[in-house]
């Protein structure tokens, strides 16, 4: 009886998630109520209540959904004992642009991230959020680069943390880009636009120490 609880539980926590992204890409995060939320749901207030503290935690859960697919290539990137971390790294990013371009709900999920957010009234403590997890992004990436340049992938003066900064940008930039004029095939395209990144990792004189 426990197990079947908890395991209903699990399903409206998910069902509550589906119904905020649809809720908040029609109407904007900040546009969006709780209250509709549910309603799209199926579900009570309370139920709300019941799994996400206010509308910043619902957000956040949606994003930590987005990301838990991709998790295990980037920790594999990041472990020091990984004997192809750049390649960990290709793949991951070959994978976030592809699942972009072919998941649904990825591309639900991305709109919604890149144009349907305001950090405005309630959801100021959301932006806070947001840099904290932009700036632990930067320090994963550039642990990953530096586990790349010990493994002899990238070169020894490589400048990790600018390179980090680089690279962010890029795929952010890649992917809001293409949300908002999708004229090409990015999953045909995405293993070059990867390899043009990591190329620039490669060569680029103002990415050297010094």
């Amino acid at each position: 009886m426990a197990r079947r609880t908890k395991e209903e539980a699990q399903a409206t926590r998910v069902q509550i998630l589906d119904a905020a992204e649809q809720v908040f890409q029609a109407q904007g995060v900040s546009r969006a109520s709780l209250a509709e939320v549910a309603k799209a749901a199926g579900v009570s207030r309370g139920a709300i209540y019941w799994h996400f503290e206010n509308k910043i935690d619902l957000f956040q859960a949606m994003l930590e959904r987005l990301h838990l697919p991709l998790e295990e290539l980037a920790r594999a990137s990041e472990d020091e004992d990984e004997p192809d971390p750049l390649g960990c790294m290709r793949d991951l990013l070959i994978m976030a642009l592809t699942r972009l371009a072919n998941e649904p709900q990825t591309r639900r999920t991305h709109d919604i991230l890149r144009y349907k957010c305001e950090y405005t009234g309630e959801l100021l403590g959301l932006r806070e959020r947001m840099q904290a997890l932009s700036i632990e992004c930067d320090q994963r990436i550039a642990k990953a680069l530096g586990n790349a340049v010990s493994k002899g992938q990238l070169p020894a003066d490589l400048d990790c943390q600018r390179a980090a900064i680089c690279l962010h940008a890029y795929i952010e930039g890649l992917e809001a880009n293409w949300l908002l004029v999708p004229n090409y095939d990015l999953t045909t395209q995405a293993p070059a636009l990867v390899e043009a990144l990591l190329d620039m990792l490669r060569t680029s004189p103002a990415l050297r120490l010094g």
